[in-house]
């Protein structure tokens, strides 16, 4: 007889709380196999497909596309053991297994909250759940909580929604949510957030007949800030509140930075993207001012300066703004700093950038010089301390060795965090990227 265990969204790292289903790969019926993806949902940082660390019949299925769930809510249930459709038997007990007690019909994987095969986990009284299914399936059934038991008053898994709500001075208590057994999800709080805002602007009921409403332009649309939208709206968020940043820039000569380029790949090998050298450039400097490398601790009232340079770029892709992380830029040469710039950016294209690609960066580089643009003053990648940003490169007239001439020219500009730094420490960092721009050789001698 099939043992029904029952999937739930596990903990996909980086301290994330809660994924959207974006798209279901397997239906009720279908038989999977141990590791299958089963699912393909959106966290803030990427999109997933989740494997299933069971073997067997999909039994039902939790959540339409579009649903948000918290980590641990359900995904799917399947009876292990079951190749195929069988008689509908007894209703099982009250309680299910959430992981296989050694029959073999388990992942050696290791997925966050199921191990790698290891003994059954404890059981936990479960509450019925409705299931979403979209085909009739004749597979004994367990039917498992959707979320679980409630310690407290407030019904919230997630510590951001917590968060948000604490920041916007809303009680939670006095919040119905539209989540499972009345669980309050991000959009609850965003709602009455919004509800709030527009008591606070509307003006007082008039004590005479109301003139004619001046005309207004209608809403066309409403965009949810989930996803990858949500994700940088929260982080740009909290970045403008928490850190005093500034800005300096400065305009560099990049003629010389471009021949010595277009001399490296004439001389055959792998091709080296100016982005990189740029990041070269980048990491020589942080070298020569730590401070800049570093994040801020309030709550211990430190500065923590950081070994490793792990370096961020921007990149605009179909789902949004997104910054993948080089990991140890610093002992990386040009050649390999371009194939790992290339690697990403195509990820980012395709949308298979993982959480960890995403995450852990210490200094940011933007160029934004891609959008035809020479300058911008760019909020700081919390919890980062700085961004050095690139605009484009253009032909102007400029002073060189004491005649006017065509140079190719770049505004170069450098967002800090004033808590780890003072103007100079950034102009100093600012200027030496700027003569290694205009003197490719004044970087030989950190190499």
């Amino acid at each position: 007889m099939a043992q029904v265990l029952e999937f739930k969204l596990p903990d996909l790292g980086e301290g994330l709380t809660e994924a959207e289903i974006v798209r279901w790969l397997v239906a009720v019926g279908d038989v999977v196999a141990i590791d299958q993806p089963v699912v393909e949902v959106e966290t803030a940082k990427a999109m997933v497909e989740v494997p299933c660390p069971y073997g067997g019949v999909v039994t039902a299925r939790y959540g339409e596309e579009g649903t948000e769930l918290p980590v641990g809510a359900p995904l799917l249930t399947v009876a292990v053991g079951a190749s195929e459709p069988a008689p509908e038997p007894a209703p099982e007990p009250e309680s299910a297994p959430v992981a296989d007690g050694g029959s073999g019909e388990t992942s050696g994987n290791v997925l966050v909250g199921y191990g790698t095969g290891a003994p059954a986990a404890r059981r936990r009284r479960v509450r019925p759940a409705t299931a979403v299914v979209t085909a009739p399936v004749e597979t004994p059934v367990a039917v498992a909580e959707a979320v679980p038991d409630r310690a407290g008053p407030v019904p919230v898994i997630s510590p951001l929604v917590r968060r948000l709500a604490r920041q916007n001075g809303l009680d939670l208590r006095a919040l119905d949510g539209s989540g499972r057994d009345g669980l309050i999800l991000r959009c609850d709080v965003e709602l009455a957030i919004e509800r709030m805002e527009q008591a606070v602007q509307a003006p007082p009921a008039p004590t005479t007949a109301p003139a004619a409403p001046a005309a207004t332009g209608a809403v066309t649309e409403r965009v949810p800030l989930r996803g990858v939208r949500g994700a940088v709206a929260d982080k740009l968020s909290r970045s403008r509140r928490e850190i005093p940043e500034a800005t300096c820039w400065v305009d560099a000569d990049a003629t010389e930075l471009m021949a010595a380029r277009t001399a490296a790949n004439a001389a055959g090998g792998p091709k080296i993207s100016l982005i990189a050298l740029l990041a070269r450039i980048c990491t020589a400097a942080l070298a020569r001012f730590p401070e800049l490398n570093s994040t801020v601790d309030m709550e211990a009232r430190e500065i923590v300066r950081l070994r490793d340079v792990h370096l961020g770029f921007a990149a605009q892709t179909e789902r949004g703004l997104v910054v993948p992380v080089v990991r140890d830029a610093q002992d990386r040469s040009a050649e390999s700093l371009s194939a790992e710039f290339a690697r990403l950016t195509e990820a980012g294209r395709t949308g298979t950038l993982t959480p960890g690609d995403l995450t852990g960066g210490t200094f940011t580089l933007n160029n934004y010089g891609v959008f035809g643009v020479d300058g911008s003053t760019p909020i700081i990648n919390h919890p980062e301390a700085a961004m050095l940003g690139i605009g484009r490169i253009v032909a102007k007239p400029w002073v060189h060795d004491g005649e006017l001439a065509i140079r190719q020219v770049v505004q170069l500009s450098l967002t800090f965090d004033h808590r780890v730094c003072d103007g100079g420490t950034a102009g100093g960092f600012l200027r030496y990227v700027a003569d290694c721009v205009e003197q490719p050789a004044v970087l030989l001698r950190t190499l």
